[in-house]
């Protein structure tokens, strides 16, 4: 039983918000940068060209698809790493930032270093991409 409840204790350590405003402030200019990459993406894309012709020549056409996926896939690139930045602020404002999303200890710091948005310490990261194998 005692075994269990050893478990269960989650690890409780939080970064003075001193040490994570600057951290804060580059995430929120981050996030800024990619919502203005991601709308200057909109006009990039060939399909939202109002003079569009439907009727292309196929090399037109096949130059329009190709900048459009190329375009779609760097958007979704952007909007995965939006979300990654929106959730990092949301765990420093819970203060569980640094604080590993599956097993609950803190994250080596030299992984956050270089990777700032990290949800998973080495271990678990580490298991879960063997997972998706």
């Amino acid at each position: 039983m005692a075994k269990n409840n050893k478990n269960k204790i989650k690890q409780v350590i939080c970064f003075p918000l001193k040490v994570l405003q600057p951290l804060i402030k580059f995430l929120k200019r981050e996030e800024k940068r990619l919502k203005k990459v991601e709308k200057n993406l909109e006009k990039e894309d060939p399909f939202n060209d109002p003079g569009r012709v439907d009727d292309n020549a196929i090399d037109t056409d096949v130059s329009e698809q190709v900048e459009h996926e190329r375009v779609s896939a760097t958007k979704m690139a952007i909007n995965r790493s939006l979300v990654s930045v929106r959730k990092t602020l949301t765990r420093i404002k819970l203060g569980r930032y640094g604080i590993c999303e599956e097993c609950h200890k803190m994250i080596d710091t030299d992984r956050l270093a270089i990777d700032l948005t990290a949800e998973y310490c080495v271990k678990c990261a580490v298991k879960k991409e063997n997972s998706k194998k």
